[in-house]
């Protein structure tokens, strides 16, 4: 069964964090940097969470479009994932649905950014339509059960309430449900046939039918902020880019009830990352795994590539503090975010990796290059 008998397999697998938009283009710069170096047709799964389930997703459904050469490199790249993206990226998706949700209560917010999702994004597209390979999984938190559920083309589920083989779901309804911030844009409820459900191993809540029958997911962070779970036990090399939200220090914290609430998370989240974080460095250092992280924050020189683009820390801490929400994002801030995700994941590919192909590192958009104001 998927959930107990994946072994660690001889593969190379990609994990993408959240952080709304800000995750969706610094992920858009580390794909692209990729595909130039060849790493794409090798990589045999993708596991998203949030922000990143949106480059994910959407790289998913346009893959087979894709015109990867014999080094690896699709040259309509570009065209077929960035440009889409971005003006995807240009959209205001997170107020309207609060404030339609607030004057029309029969409506729910993750239902109005479900539906932009499907109108300007995926269409009716569903999990069935996604390559064979590499593996696309989408994560979501199932608060019923408080482990991640996932969503891909063979199954969709979580090990306490057991899968769903070949699910029919929308593409836009798994990642509405990965990026369901709580407690606005949350939670994602799915109706399903509790009989569609298959009883694997461990799934200790199987027999309680109403685990099957109504499924409430939140975002994907709330239980794997890396999106980290589902590929770094599985196979030997494993690639993190990480968008997620440096934790902001509060010399005089807000006291109030609900400040407290959204402080407490945050403290959880970032404990939580860091956890992660450390024992995946650990993986590496010991040579139990291979592979490079890459985060939002990331001291390019600690690489200690040579040749990486200038990226003053000024530069970085200002993208790095960029908002985390699904608005508008500037022409100035898409192709910000684009290079700086690029030139790090250049960086850590080069210091830590063998790559395919080695052509060298330009900034996508030279306009808008980190060394520049």
């Amino acid at each position: 069964m998927p959930f107990s008998s994946e072994g660690v397999a001889p593969g190379c697998a990609l994990a993408v964090s959240g952080g709304g938009f800000r995750a969706t283009l610094f992920h858009l710069g580390s794909l692209w940097r990729l595909n130039q170096l060849g790493f794409l047709p090798k990589l045999d799964r993708i596991s998203s969470i949030s922000g990143g389930s949106i480059t994910a997703g959407y790289l998913a459904i346009k893959w087979n479009k894709l015109q990867f050469g014999a080094s690896g490199y699709a040259p309509n790249f570009a065209l077929e994932v960035v440009d889409p993206l971005r003006a995807f990226c240009s959209n205001n998706i997170d107020l309207i649905a609060i404030g339609e949700s607030a004057l029309l209560p029969w409506k729910k917010a993750s239902d109005i950014v479900e539906a932009a999702y499907r109108d300007k994004l995926f269409g009716d597209a569903n999990l069935q339509q996604l390559p064979e390979s590499p593996r696309f999984v989408i994560n979501a938190t199932n608060f019923a059960t408080g482990v991640s559920f996932r969503f891909s083309k063979p199954y969709a589920g979580d090990y306490r309430i057991g899968l769903i083989r070949n699910p029919k779901f929308r593409i836009s309804q798994a990642v509405a449900a990965s990026s369901a911030f709580p407690p606005v844009l949350s939670p994602v409820i799915l109706e399903v046939d509790p009989e569609s459900f298959e009883k694997t191993e461990g799934a200790d809540l199987y027999d309680d039918a109403g685990f099957r029958k109504r499924l409430v997911l939140s975002d994907g962070g709330v239980y794997d902020n890396l999106g980290l779970e589902t590929v770094w036990n599985r196979y030997q090399t494993v690639l993190v880019s990480d968008a997620g939200a440096p934790f902001s220090f509060e010399c005089v914290p807000d006291t109030g009830w609900a400040q407290q609430a959204m402080r407490a998370m945050d403290i959880a989240t970032n404990q939580s990352r860091g956890l992660r974080k450390r024992a995946l460095i650990a993986d590496f250092r010991s040579n139990a795994r291979n592979g490079a992280y890459w985060g939002i924050l990331t001291d390019i020189l600690k690489y200690q590539a040579g040749e990486a683009l200038p990226c003053p820390p000024a530069a970085i801490a200002e993208l790095a503090s960029l908002r985390t929400r699904l608005n508008a994002f500037s022409e100035r801030e898409q192709c910000r975010l684009i290079n700086w995700g690029y030139a790090v994941c250049d960086a850590a590919l080069r210091s830590h990796m063998q790559a395919p192909n080695d052509p060298a590192a330009a900034w996508p958009y030279p306009n808008f290059a980190l060394d520049r104001p």
